[in-house]
């Protein structure tokens, strides 16, 4: 009897439906070879974009944010970034909303691909970085823009700062639980795979007060 997995997925905005096309195939298929067929994957569309939005009028309807707290898994898409009013980004939306924290890159070469290194074949590591803190909170305000002058006015006369009036301005958040929340998700990772190290890598000989602290 085949095991049947629902994952819900966001067919996305622009080349997105052509890069669905192309890698469910490839999903199906290294699923079906993973498994020897005892396993596969019912695929469970959800919206989000511009085609949310000709649908439901909602760039991300909250049905598509109950489908991924419901499955715990979920592929998306790229999706365009709204004009106007409104949520400013759906990525940095469904991060926040979502909760997802980690933005997790395993690195490792691939035998046969060209590189610059002297032993490619000894880079093996995985790299947890910040996803809704830091920069990518996605708390800015283009150059021009009411709330960019009226934030720089501020920065200028009453914090001695002496930032351009065109500056475009984003704000960086970094919060303790945060940063320690992200620590041990990349320690238990470590130990749980036997890995012998995690370095954390910071600026803080330069922004002192949000990675030196």
């Amino acid at each position: 009897m085949v095991e049947e997995i629902t994952i819900p997925y966001i067919e996305g905005d622009g080349i997105g439906p052509d890069i669905w096309r192309a890698a469910v195939t490839v999903f199906d298929a290294a699923v079906k070879k993973a498994y020897r067929g005892r396993r596969k994957v019912r695929w469970l569309e959800v919206l989000a974009g511009e085609k949310a939005l000709r649908k439901t009028g909602s760039y991300l309807p909250p049905e598509t944010l109950e489908a991924f707290r419901s499955h715990r898994v979920g592929i998306k898409g790229p999706l365009t970034t709204p004009v106007g009013g409104g949520i400013r980004s759906i990525n940095v939306a469904l991060r926040q909303e979502l909760d997802l924290y980690a933005c997790i890159r395993p690195i490792r070469h691939l035998p046969g691909v060209p590189s610059p290194m002297r032993h490619p074949e000894r880079v093996d590591m995985v790299v947890f970085r910040e996803n809704t803190e830091d920069v990518y909170a996605g708390i800015e305000w283009p150059s021009g823009s009411p709330g960019a002058r009226k934030l720089i006015a501020f920065l200028n006369a009453e914090l001695g700062q002496q930032v351009h009036p065109e500056a475009g301005v984003g704000l960086k958040v970094m919060t303790p639980a945060g940063t320690k929340r992200l620590v041990r998700m990349a320690i238990r990772w470590a130990i749980a795979h036997g890995r012998r190290s995690v370095t954390i890598v910071h600026k803080g000989n330069i922004m002192k007060f949000t990675e030196g602290a």
